[in-house]
């Protein structure tokens, strides 16, 4: 009977599979609950889509790597205003949205293996500055390809970087238990070298929520690197004042899950 209510659903188009256990998702958000580091966040970019919150600690970077070019470049383009090099690259575009002499772009994707129209970060970065040992800056929306990159980038080369931000792409699917296991195992390999500072929820596409968990899709994580971290607290203060609306759409502020312990449950009735 189970058998054939699953061929019926799949017939439909859809897949069924089991929920990740709720304990799993819950130790993982609170493992990714952003930390104050006693660093202030600043932000670098414009309002809305393409801008980010940073730790105010650029002093002594010089490059940046930036994979996700689209429409927008004033992220990079305000690190050039502060003398930071930015490394570019996008196959979709045939260029940055704004040409400055401290931009050079590759039209390329980033991803697991060089090959084609993809490349990885750690070719990218041989390419142009293969003996800088120095700290860098990794800004990255890449629509999903984000875990693959992290991945598959050497422990060596991830440490290397001081602040990275990152659009994760897909987290309502940590419910989806083979799906969760990928995700995890990216996140730890980032804690192994970062802590988080910051998470902001894209607006554009709402998220799941069951009992005491909500799960936005779309989510802007920013991490420092832990040889820049002296002291740690919980950060409990959401949205930060500088955090803008990616969208016109409906707000979609960080639930509480992801930064207070004590939160309510998200669905009223369920311990």
């Amino acid at each position: 009977m189970v058998r054939r209510i699953r061929s019926g659903i799949l017939d439909m188009g859809i897949f069924s599979v089991g929920r990740t256990d709720l304990d799993d998702i819950r130790n993982l958000i609170k493992r990714l609950r952003p930390q104050d580091c006693d660093k202030d966040l600043i932000r670098v970019g414009g309002s809305g889509d393409g801008g980010y919150l940073i730790p105010d600690d650029l002093d002594g970077i010089q490059y940046c790597f930036s994979p996700g070019v689209n429409t927008s470049s004033s992220f990079e383009s305000e690190l050039a205003q502060r003398g930071i090099r930015s490394f570019l690259a996008d196959f979709s575009v045939d260029g940055p949205a704004l040409q400055r002499p401290e931009f050079v772009f590759d039209k390329k994707f980033l991803g697991a293996t060089d090959r084609g129209c993809y490349m990885t970060l750690q070719s990218w970065k041989d390419r142009y500055i293969p003996d800088h040992r120095g700290d860098l800056i990794l800004q990255m929306d890449i629509e999903g390809s984000e875990y693959e990159v992290i991945f598959n980038t050497p422990d060596k080369l991830l440490d290397q970087f001081r602040i990275i931000a990152i659009e994760f792409h897909y987290l309502d699917r940590l419910f989806d238990p083979a799906t969760f296991l990928m995700l995890q195992s990216c996140f730890d390999k980032l804690l192994t070298y970062f802590d988080v500072v910051h998470i902001h929820p894209n607006n554009c596409c709402g998220g799941v929520a069951t009992k005491d968990i909500e799960v936005p899709t779309m989510m802007e994580f920013t991490f420092i690197n832990k040889r820049r971290v002296v002291s740690r607290k919980p950060q409990l203060v959401f949205p930060h004042r500088l955090d803008v609306d990616n969208t016109g759409e409906k707000p979609f502020p960080l639930p509480r899950c992801w930064y207070d312990p004590a939160s309510p449950p998200s669905i009223a009735g369920h311990p």
